[in-house]
């Protein structure tokens, strides 16, 4: 499975855009592709219309949980890189990636580059 973060999902939903491209090359090639329930809850917060929703919702299927092994990665994550503010997402993001041991598509691979030493693997974009 491929985790998919908030911005590379928003990316890829823009028909023609490199993001696009990659996805429908991973579903061709079978590839499962999922979300977090905290990169879900980033996406509905839009702005993004009900067919996005609709759209997103069939290529990641129901979002990987949330729950205490991924809370408690996630806090170590945060306060292992610096407690910076508004990088919790990011902290949870990546501990339900690297706890489903998925790599993650992300627009932003300065951002989640910091989890490499905790295990993240970055998906080729």
């Amino acid at each position: 499975m491929i985790h998919l973060d908030t911005s590379w999902l928003v990316l890829a939903l823009a028909r023609g855009s490199a993001a696009d491209r990659r996805l429908r090359a991973w579903l061709r090639e079978g590839r499962e592709l999922g979300i977090s329930a905290v990169g879900w809850a980033e996406f509905l917060c839009g702005p993004i219309g009900p067919e996005a929703i609709e759209l997103a919702a069939r290529i990641v299927g129901d979002p990987v949980a949330f729950a205490a092994a991924e809370a408690e990665l996630a806090a170590r994550l945060f306060n292992e890189t610096g407690r910076r503010r508004g990088s919790l997402a990011d902290c949870m993001i990546a501990a339900t990636a690297i706890g489903a041991r998925a790599p993650l598509a992300t627009a932003n691979p300065r951002d989640f580059g910091r989890f490499a030493r905790a295990g993240l693997v970055l998906a080729g974009a």
